[in-house]
């Protein structure tokens, strides 16, 4: 009953920051931090899967590697929407304004 309850609370966290994700557009950073939210909720998921399963855990290593850089990647075009736009807000992006 007890691990029911907690992956029904781990798939609440991941569709919240899907909620997140769709439904807020006026600041890139959102956007960011939701995305992240989602992979941190992945992650528990794949440890209380993992362990519960008596697997290995060299994916969650795999996993968080690949994390990291899509943060990094994210924030690496956050600044650079920053220094070219001035601000992050999503009605400022224009294709044309090159």
């Amino acid at each position: 009953m007890m691990k029911l309850l907690i992956f029904y609370f781990i798939f609440m966290m991941y569709f919240s920051g899907l909620w997140v994700f769709s439904s807020k557009r006026k600041y890139f950073l959102v956007s960011l931090l939701s995305l992240e939210y989602m992979a941190l909720s992945i992650f528990l998921m794949l440890v209380c899967y993992l362990s519960l399963g008596g697997f290995e855990m060299y994916f969650l290593l795999i996993f968080l590697v690949f994390a990291v850089c899509e943060g990094v990647l994210g924030l690496s075009v956050l600044v650079n929407v920053v220094r070219s736009f001035g601000n992050n807000y999503f009605q400022s992006f224009s294709i044309l304004r090159c």
